[in-house]
């Protein structure tokens, strides 16, 4: 996995990126090489490609020698107007201003992914086969925010009434068992801001009789990877996140297939300052 994400950004440096191809030849899929990119990478990939085509076309601006439309079309766009907007969106300049003035600039380096985790430290982590269900409760757009607690969650959560967090918890009737939080329906080449569906919820059977005043997500039969993780929150859930990329699905016969992420808080400080909790991602055999 690591020398195909490497493939990736050598593929874009020469402007012949076919990541449907290339998927298929390394025997995967698309999104989950997306989904293994944006984890390591820390940005989606259309995200890091326009980066290195705006950084690499910054040079062609300020050397001058051939008009912004030629630079524009080179670089894979139709119009000025459509290269500028990218343009500055890189920069936070237009490149007329940063040919006139020489700046500002912001460089993106080609990315090199290296895998770093020897495998010293064991990952707690089942598999488990699981019939149709569905995940119900109280659903909200939300911000996507990579690292840290996500402010737009924390508020959703504490508006809802405590004799609702009560019923939610009656309701669950499946696993994983108790209140979870679901994100789901995020794009991925959504970078960081973009809209994500959250769900504070339950499990219940597909069968289950669901409240008229509740969100549903139905989700089909299949198999997930469950992880395990224990200590201050929400880093360490973070950490067992960003390592089910750099470690355990590079070295397990698994890959990631389209479905919400669940996580599951089993143990809790009062203050909520640590926390035992379940990532269940949705996997297929590799």
């Amino acid at each position: 996995m690591i020398a195909t994400l490497n493939l990736i950004t050598d593929l874009v440096e020469e402007g012949e990126l076919d990541l449907a191809r290339l998927a298929k030849e390394a025997g995967t899929t698309e999104y989950h090489l997306r989904r293994m990119f944006s984890s390591l990478a820390g940005m989606p990939l259309s995200e890091y490609v326009r980066r290195r085509r705006m950084t690499v076309a910054a040079a062609d601006v300020i050397r001058g020698r051939d008009d912004l439309l030629t630079i524009a079309v080179r670089h894979g766009y139709g119009s000025t107007e459509a290269f500028g907007r990218a343009f500055r969106s890189v920069h936070g300049s237009g490149p007329a201003d940063v040919r006139r003035d020489g700046g500002p600039l912001r460089s993106q380096p080609q990315l090199r992914f290296r895998l770093t985790v020897e495998g010293s430290t064991p990952m707690d982590t089942r598999i488990a086969s699981r019939p149709a269900f569905r995940l119900v409760g109280h659903a909200v757009r939300v911000p996507l925010i990579y690292e840290g607690v996500n402010p737009h969650i924390a508020a959703h959560i504490q508006s809802i009434p405590a004799e609702e967090h009560q019923r939610l918890k009656d309701l669950s009737s499946a696993d994983p068992a108790g209140l979870l939080a679901v994100s789901d329906g995020l794009e991925q080449e959504s970078p960081e801001g973009s809209e994500l569906t959250y769900l504070h919820g339950v499990a219940v059977s597909d069968s289950a009789a669901v409240p008229g005043d509740l969100d549903v997500m139905e989700l089909p039969a299949g198999q997930w990877a469950i992880f395990r993780s224990s200590g201050p929150y929400p880093a360490t859930l973070q950490s067992t996140w960003a390592a089910t990329a750099t470690d355990w699905f590079p070295s397990n016969p698994w890959r990631m297939r389209p479905g919400p992420s669940i996580v599951a808080v089993l143990e809790r400080s009062d203050d909520f300052s640590t926390a035992v909790c379940e990532l269940w991602l949705p996997i297929e055999p590799a």
